[in-house]
């Protein structure tokens, strides 16, 4: 049997307006019973289409009740699904682009408060980034005046924002997905008058991945419910952990996978990896090499990531030497 739109729903679509009052009462509808429904999703969705003005507690009461939706109401909660994922981004993803600063707000939400999510949730979110590089228009340039093929303050906050939220369940490291969009970012954007903060964030991203990652997969149901306590353990900060790896140099990315006791056991044998022997593996290198090369030439931030691998790496591989002596 077909479920009727509430009062306060309908009349915000008849309107194109969402008030306080009506966002209050949209609360009591959808939430009696603790749970959002595929098509109370659904109905939310579609108001959030057709108001594009509907102000602040709107905003927070969708990205609040879709959030819910996609990240814990399916077992185990926490973990978004790849059905849930495809879900969110055919339902937000006008032709791959994020049509408002609502669903981009919603994106980045599910990333931070999910325990895991698939890579290719916050390589989506990446890719927002680099379209409004491109083209100069878009949620992530809401309120910012800024020229196509430049990327600003804003736009790297946001990009940290994605980074952070997609460090969880022990995904301490930059993965193959994040970093081909960062250096897909950084082509577009070149040698541009950028803000200062996006040299910062891609030398010490691409330095984490090459340094210290290996690539992540989702973890398995049944290793995702073995994790649960531990993940529970709100004692832990993901986001901590993560902003000391990406502001203390190599140093400061091997110093942080020691601080946190409770990761201690899950961490000693990747940080044996990342700390003896040779830091950039061949393949490693070659990735390396292969994006700097697909630009046509050294930008100034692929100068200032070599300039760091040389400064920080106890064993370059022989690989990059001619590039690091190009960037010298």
């Amino acid at each position: 049997m077909a479920v009727s739109m509430p009062d306060a729903m309908q009349r915000a679509m008849t309107t194109g307006k969402i008030s306080d009052e009506d966002v209050l009462a949209m609360r009591r509808d959808v939430y009696p019973d603790g749970i959002v429904q595929p098509h109370e999703a659904e109905w939310l969705f579609q108001l959030n289409d057709a108001c594009r003005e509907p102000g602040h507690a709107w905003m927070e009461f969708f990205v609040e009740a879709i959030t819910d939706h996609v990240v814990n109401q399916v077992e185990p909660a926490g973990y978004v699904s790849k059905d849930n994922t495809d879900w969110l981004i055919q339902r937000i993803g006008h032709k791959g682009l994020v049509g408002s600063s609502s669903e981009l707000e919603l994106l980045v939400n599910v990333l931070d408060k999910a325990k895991s999510s698939p890579e290719r949730l916050v390589g989506f979110a990446l890719a927002q980034v680099k379209a409004g590089a491109l083209t100069g228009s878009g949620p992530t340039r809401l309120g910012v005046d800024l020229l196509p093929f430049r990327i600003g303050a804003g736009e790297v906050d946001l990009l940290r924002r994605m980074l952070y939220a997609f460090g969880g369940d022990g995904n301490l490291a930059i993965t193959r997905t994040e970093a081909e969009l960062l250096f897909d970012i950084n082509d577009v954007v070149g040698n541009a008058d950028n803000h200062p903060s996006w040299s910062d964030l891609f030398v010490k991203a691409i330095a984490n991945f090459l340094m210290a990652a290996s690539g992540y997969e989702v973890p398995p149901r049944r290793e995702a419910l073995r994790l649960e306590d531990w993940r529970d353990d709100d004692r832990v900060s993901v986001v901590d952990f993560f902003g000391r790896a990406l502001t203390g140099g190599l140093r400061g990315i091997l110093a942080s996978y020691s601080k946190d006791v409770a990761w201690q056991e899950r961490l000693n044998a990747q940080e044996r990896d990342v700390a003896t022997g040779e830091l950039i593996t061949e393949s490693e290198a070659r990735w390396l090499m292969e994006r700097i090369a697909r630009a046509g030439g050294l930008h100034e931030n692929e100068r200032q990531l070599l300039s760091f691998i040389a400064g920080e790496s106890p064993d370059v591989h022989p690989l990059l030497r001619p590039l690091l002596e190009q960037a010298a």
